[in-house]
């Protein structure tokens, strides 16, 4: 029985870092469920691609997932008619189920397209089911997206579609070195 007790060969293990002590009215990322929480939320979202709002509502979802941003769920229907355009390809999440993908068409006559910027899960699992008719959007992928009108910073990597606002604190997942988080 050669190597060593508790040490798998090739494989790094990386340690959870200090989370960001949360200030008034923020939220630590750190304090976040796994499996993740599906929270509803009044806040104004929108969306600019092309210079133009592509998708405006005060209902979506937030979900909220240890270590990651909020990931905002807008209504199909805070979209502009033709800014969603289906496209190939599928993915699955353990929590959520499978993800069909959108292309996000902005711009004055759709001519400014952010190639599966966009995903729904049509059949999402019964924990997840408020989340049937809702997309969700990767921000780096389009112009901008506001929370009540501030700015959101995409969340690292160009993986995960987390919306970083002043309300959340990290650190985050999807920065380099954060995979094994």
């Amino acid at each position: 029985m050669g190597g060593r007790r508790g040490t798998i060969v090739g494989m790094a293990t990386a340690r959870r870092p200090a989370p960001v002590p949360p200030g008034p009215g923020q939220e630590s990322v750190w304090d976040y469920p796994r499996p993740p929480a599906l929270e509803p939320s009044s806040e104004t979202v929108e969306v600019v691609l092309g210079g133009v709002v592509v998708a405006s509502t005060n209902r979506s979802f937030r979900v909220l997932e240890t270590s990651h941003p909020p990931t905002y769920y807008l209504p199909a229907e805070a979209f502009l008619d033709g800014a969603l355009r289906p496209t190939a390809g599928a993915s699955h999440c353990e929590w959520k189920g499978q993800a069909a993908y959108f292309d996000l068409l902005g711009g004055p006559d759709g001519e400014v397209v952010a190639p599966r910027a966009a995903w729904t899960y049509p059949e999402p699992t019964a924990r997840f089911a408020d989340l049937r008719g809702t997309v969700a959007l990767m921000p780096g992928a389009v112009d901008r997206c506001t929370v009540d009108g501030e700015t959101v910073v995409p969340q690292a990597g160009g993986f995960y579609g987390g919306w970083i606002t002043s309300r959340v604190v990290g650190p985050f997942k999807g920065e380099a070195g954060t995979w094994g988080w």
